[in-house]
Parts: C-alpha cells; structure tokens; sequence
C-alpha cells in the first residue's frame, strides 16, 4: 500500500448521504469524466441486489446493471463505491474498487480505469478515500485532500447543460400460431435492427436550441448519421477527448445550442427543465432524386400468423459540458443512451407480449435530494395509487436515498420541458417569483433555555396586494391557505397550482359548503374551510385545536411543537377576524416561557426581504411582549388549522 499523495477528492453531494445507511453493504459513488478533478463525487446509490448467499458485499452485477443503466443519464457513470462496514480501511476500500470495476464493466464494457474506493468508519462517521490506478491492489493510494463542496449545484450546472430525445417506434410482430414460444427471438430480432438503424447513414437528427425565445430564431442544425463516429468508444477518456472542439457544423459545441441561465439551478429545473432537444429524422427517400411512381407489393403469410403492434416510447435525458461537440453527444451520449432504454423496455416488454402489452413510458426526475436527474420507467397500466406501482417507487427510493414518507417520484412530479411560462409573470399558479422561506432572517426568539420547532421544508410568502389583486381586509386566511398549499407544493406533495381567492370560493361552493353567490364575494374564511378546501383539493386530512381564548394559546406550545416535529407543515391560526400563518414555536418547558414565529400575511407592501423582516411581519412574537401587550387577544376565540403530512412516495 503507497502512502498519501496529493490526489484529490471532491464530494459534492452532502455528507450525510453517504452516510445515510448504518447496515453493511456498498453505495456505488457517481461522477462524470466532464468535471475535473476526475475524482468528483457527485451522487451515490444505494446497491439493493446481493448474489442468493446474501452477502450483502457480494452484489448481483446484472440486476444491478439492468437497473442502474436505466436510471442513471447518460454523461455520468459509477467512478467507486463505497464500503459501508468494520474491518480494515485498505482491505475493505480495495473490495469497494474491486466491486465497481466489475460493475462498469457490466454496464458498459468499461472497467480498466482510476476508481475510487471509500470506507465508511461506523464509530466516528469519518470517510476514507481510496484511488486504484488499476486491477492490482498494490497500486492503491490514500487519498490525503477531500473537499466537500460549499455550492455543488453551481459546480454541476455552470458548465453542463440537458439534452434531451424522445422517439416513438411501433413494430409489427408477426407470430406464426404455432411457433409463439419464438416471440422473444422475433422480437429481439427486431430491436436490434431498430438499434442499428439509429446509426444509419440515411438517420438525420435535428438538434434544436433549449428555452428560445419566440422572437429569436431558432438555432437548429441537421446531422446526418454518415456524420456521427459509427463505432463510439464509451471509455471516460474518450469523452473527454471528445469535448474539445474542431472545425465545421458537426463539431460546434453544445454551448451554441444552450441559452445559458445565469441563475440556474436544481431548483430552476424542476420548475422547467431547460435542454437541448433531439428529434430523430428517417431519410426513406436513402438521396434518390428521381421520380417514381408509388408501388405496394404483397407478401402473402406462408403460414397462420398472430400480427401484434408493439409500441415503445423513448425518452432520453444526457447530461454534457458546454464544450461537448453535438456530434460527439449524438454518438457517444444520445444513441447509446435510445440503444439502452430500448433495450430496457425490451425485456419487460417480452414476458408479457402474448397477454397484455405492458404501457411503458419513461419519466425524468430531479428530487431535492439529488443534484443530477434520474429516469424512471412507469407502467402506465397501474395507477400510481395501485401496490405495484408504490413498491416499484419504494425501491427507487431505498436506492437514491430518499425519505420513505414523500411521492418525489411520481408521475405528478416528473420534469416538465419546454413549458417556460414567460408571459403570465404574475400566475398565482407558477409563484416561482415569490420570496421564499423568508423566516430564515429573523432575529431570535429571545426565550432563554427554549427548544425552537420549525416547519420542515420551503413554502411561499402570499399576503395582501399580491400580484395587485385587493384583498386587504378580508383576505388574510386566503393567504395563509395559499402559502400552506405551496408548502405541499414545494415538498412535491401536490402538482395543482396555488389556487386562487375564486377558485378556493369554488371549491367550497362544489362541496356544498358555500351558496353560488360566495364566489366572487369578500366574505372571510375559517380553520374550518380551509380543511375542507385542503381535503378537496390536494386529499389531505388536519387536525383542529379550539381554544376559547388568545391568552390561552401558550398552553398549546408542547403540541405545537411535537407537531413541528413530527409533521413539519405551516399552522394557519385564526382568532376573529385576523388569521397568521404560524412557522414554529420556540417552547422551555420548564418555564412555560414561549414564543411563536407567525408568518403576517397582512403585508401590503412589495416583496422586500429586508422591508418585511424588520417590519415585523415575519418575526418571533411572544403573547405578552416586553411592554404588556398581548399579541393574541383575550376576548377573542382561536382555531388552529394544523395540516397533516401524507405518509405515502
């Protein structure tokens, strides 16, 4: 074994992640060739399928093969693993190195490569890293330099950008009566030719810009397969020769293609995604200019056959660097990536061809969690509420690290392309605009010795005057309605828009709560609509505390706070004619002292962070402040709205 040296890892994921599991097992680590150093860690996944002893460091290459390489993108590849486990850190690192060089190669014929091994230290929650140069152990070094990076998501996006192609095939299978147990081979037969025709001389692919403006021309080149390499070489080292730009049309890089958002994020994408899209063109004319008249031939069955029509829909995310040529993204990153999801979908297809055709549709995802997307295959035969289905997402979710109790990977919550909403700036529905998590400037609270309970996750600010619509009086409960749906939002919980003052009036009329004549109307809402409204609209259930008194509410802190801890979501509280939305308590239970972090969405001004926060309409309040007035009133009754977490993915 070699002593330190000065190779450097960066991790870009949290650390946490890495150390989210304490049982025994491997964590594949993902990077991509495009970032440098080459050794930057940018996501890891869990590895499920272990060989029948179950030994959980013996994995099942192939399962694990056929299921990464349909969830990873293509541009990103398995660089290590990591080894979650006691015993000694060389030995172990050199199993993790040894498992993903197997694991490559399962996945792309590719495993002659540096590789990082890491060993997880159970007992201090240290991480040691490991680079192998090659298949000899003696080769291995420790790894002296590891920097976990304070702004990941600007090292993943800066640079990198989406593309994106989607592709419809539809096969005729024909099946002689006789010979059904062939339909396996036709079928394989035929995907292969559909796979090699992606490479034809006569295939052009029509490349057009991302997130173009309708007043700007469209920046879109044609390629012709005779132009892409036939024989792409899927070796890390040949991607990153092949981001370094030449001459001529076909070797204009990716940053030409991409309208660079100065702002953008994991966040921003999954408002809208922003990629590169690829439409596949078949020449049938193979250059033949010469006029013809048309022609149908007639090719009898020679026996009695069963016709089937399957269908398959392709939809490939890759991610590249900006200076990745278009040509070399179509070869090495695109077709490859068509050529896997065919294959993919082939083998769920087959088992099932003779019954019923399964649906299979791919969907993007990009989970909080996670600073690169993943694809998911759903059959869109099961509804998402069906077991299948919810098993299916269970497993993706064991397997990226995802909370057990959130549905980041339903369909709802796929990424949307091309759907920039650039006119309407001022949609309730978007809101991407509002101030966001604004609570996270205030000053404390000022209780001595208090544990402070918090909302879990990001919401909106809605308040009077919003979007110039006059509320001011009577709109206030709206509001906090509002910002709580966007909380359910934001968490991926719910994919409707943020509705309106007339469509949360609607929906109270279609329950029969509300005469037709409420619509339209400034009449004020309780804890009570609201439920009824959350109910309808998004089917989540709340919980209701009644209490007579505003000088009583300090009595409610210890539940408020288990709430805030167990639940996490935004408390609407109404007392007479005012409602806040509550954000957290900070509670000493020895000395009862108490404060509430209220959300005040009587604000009528502009969306001033600085403005707000010093103003006091986001801010800790205690019922009694440092001059005797009570900020709850007395002789005024209350009702606290504390809306439930679904428990489901």
């Amino acid at each position: 074994m070699e002593g330190e040296t000065g190779r450097c890892v960066r991790v870009l994921c949290p650390k946490k992640s890495l150390l989210s599991s304490k049982n025994p097992g491997l964590r594949w680590l993902i990077g991509s060739p495009l970032f440098l150093p080459p050794f930057t860690v940018v996501s890891s996944f869990r590895c499920l399928h272990a060989l029948p002893d179950d030994d959980p460091y013996s994995p099942d290459f192939a399962k694990e093969a056929d299921e990464i390489r349909m969830l990873l993108l293509r541009g990103f590849n398995i660089i290590g693993a990591l080894f979650v486990g006691d015993g000694n850190w060389e030995k172990c690192a050199w199993k993790a190195v040894e498992a993903s060089s197997k694991m490559r190669k399962f996945l792309f014929g590719d495993g002659d490569c540096d590789l990082i091994g890491a060993v997880t230290d159970l007992i201090t929650d240290d991480i040691h890293f490991f680079v192998s140069h090659s298949t000899n152990v003696e080769s291995m070094e420790a790894v002296s330099t590891v920097v976990f990076e304070d702004n990941p998501e600007t090292y993943v996006w800066e640079k990198g950008c989406l593309l994106r192609c989607e592709l419809e095939l539809k096969l005729p299978v024909f099946v002689p009566l006789d010979k059904t147990s062939d339909v396996a081979e036709i079928v394989s037969s035929l995907v292969d030719e559909a796979a090699a025709k992606l490479r034809d001389p006569y295939v052009a692919y029509l490349v057009e810009g991302s997130n173009v403006d309708t007043d700007e021309l469209s920046r879109s080149i044609v390629l012709h397969g005779m132009e892409l390499d036939s024989k792409p070489d899927h070796s890390d080292s040949m991607l990153l020769k092949a981001s370094m730009k030449e001459s001529g049309a076909k070797d204009l890089a990716c940053s030409h293609f991409h309208l660079k958002d100065k702002n953008i994020s994991s966040s921003t994408i999954r408002e809208n995604a922003d990629a590169i899209q690829i439409a596949v063109l078949s020449n049938q004319s193979r250059n033949n200019c010469k006029s013809a008249v048309p022609v149908a031939e007639y090719f009898p069955a020679t026996e009695y056959a069963r016709n089937l029509n399957v269908n398959f829909k392709l939809d490939v995310l890759c991610y590249a660097s900006e200076d990745f040529t278009i040509a070399a993204a179509l070869s090495k990153l695109v077709i490859p990536g068509l050529i896997d999801q065919l294959n993919s979908i082939k083998k769920a297809v087959i088992p099932e061809l003779l019954s019923q055709q399964p649906q299979l549709c791919p969907y993007h995802f990009l989970p909080p969690e996670l600073l690169h997307p993943v694809t998911a295959i759903y059959d869109l035969r099961y509804g998402e509420t069906e077991m299948k289905q919810g098993e299916m997402r269970r497993s993706l979710h064991s397997r990226l690290g995802l909370p057990l109790d959130r549905p980041l990977l339903r369909i709802a919550n796929a990424l949307s392309f091309g759907m920039k909403n650039t006119k309407d700036t001022h949609s309730v529905k978007y809101g991407s605009s509002l101030l966001k998590n604004v609570h996270t400037e205030v000053p404390t609270s000022g209780v001595s010795g208090g544990i402070i309970s918090l909302i879990d996750g990001s919401y909106e600010y809605y308040h009077y005057l919003l979007y110039g619509f006059d509320d001011n009086g009577w709109g206030c409960a709206y509001r906090s309605l509002q910002t709580i749906i966007s909380w359910y939002r934001l968490q991926q919980y719910a994919s409707i828009g943020v509705p309106s003052h007339r469509e949360i009036q609607q929906a109270l009329v279609d329950m029969g709560d509300k005469e037709p004549s409420f619509v339209g109307s400034r009449e004020w809402i309780g804890a009570i609509e609201l439920s009824y409204v959350l109910d309808k609209l998004l089917g989540v259930s709340c919980k209701i505390i009644n209490v007579r008194s505003g000088e009583e509410l300090p009595e409610k802190c210890r539940e408020l706070s288990i709430h805030f801890q167990t639940q996490g979501t935004p408390v609407m509280i109404g007392g007479g004619v005012l409602a806040y939305t509550l954000l957290g308590v900070d509670y000493n239970q020895a000395s009862g002292d108490c404060a509430f972090l209220i959300l005040d969405p009587h604000y009528t001004g502009n969306d001033d962070l600085k403005k707000i926060v010093n103003g006091g309409w986001c801010g800790w309040k205690k019922a009694i402040d440092s001059k005797g007035r009570n900020f709850f009133l007395k002789d005024k009754f209350y009702n606290l709205l504390l809306p439930q977490r679904p428990n489901m993915v």
